[in-house]
């Protein structure tokens, strides 16, 4: 009896789709396409712009299917390969359009009813390169030095903007009064 696709492992399924396996390769789409979008519109693409990559993202993926060799997650590797493109596109776009660099105006997340802030909210109060930092680092499950490379950034640097994010998101994030220092993390 032929085994459902819905009851197939991922490193199973990138294997077949490896193998040109299409129907696999369209279930691993469904599985993991909204974490990636989510990454995405978390490191500061619009929501149109997040699909595109997020389809550049799958396809490239499935060109490469034979390189996952499952020592990690699928979703992992793909949030990669899609952190990366939404790089070099935002770098690409960069050398056709001269920007000013934004003033570092406070967004105020407002917060629910119940006093809870939404990380996407919480995101926007940090710099664009703080945000991609941050979201690469936690969201992607890149490397401080993978990181560096791809933003071609020196690596201290790099782990200054995730240390300032991380700092910046558990203030805005912990419920008004609690102390965030590194003495409150201490067991």
């Amino acid at each position: 009896m032929a085994q459902s696709l819905l009851d197939r492992h991922d490193v199973e399924l990138a294997a077949l789709a490896a193998a040109g396996g299409r129907r696999e390769f369209g279930e691993l789409v469904r599985r993991h396409g909204s974490a990636v979008r989510m990454l995405l519109r978390r490191m500061g693409a619009q929501s149109a712009e997040a699909d595109d990559v997020a389809q550049d993202a799958f396809l490239q993926a499935f060109e490469k299917c034979s390189e996952f060799r499952g020592e990690g997650t699928f979703a992992a590797w793909v949030k990669r390969i899609a952190a990366r493109l939404y790089l070099k596109r935002k770098a690409r776009d960069a050398r056709y359009v001269a920007e000013l660099e934004p003033e570092q105006a406070e967004v105020t997340a407002s917060p629910d009813s119940a006093g809870l802030v939404d990380l996407d909210e919480a995101l926007k109060s940090l710099s664009e390169v703080e945000r991609i930092c941050v979201s690469l680092c936690h969201g992607a499950g890149l490397s401080h030095p993978e990181i560096a490379s791809a933003m071609n950034l020196p690596l201290g640097t790099v782990k200054s903007h995730v240390k300032r994010g991380l700092d910046k998101l558990r203030a805005r994030l912990s419920p008004a009064g609690e102390s965030v220092g590194r003495a409150a993390h201490v067991i």
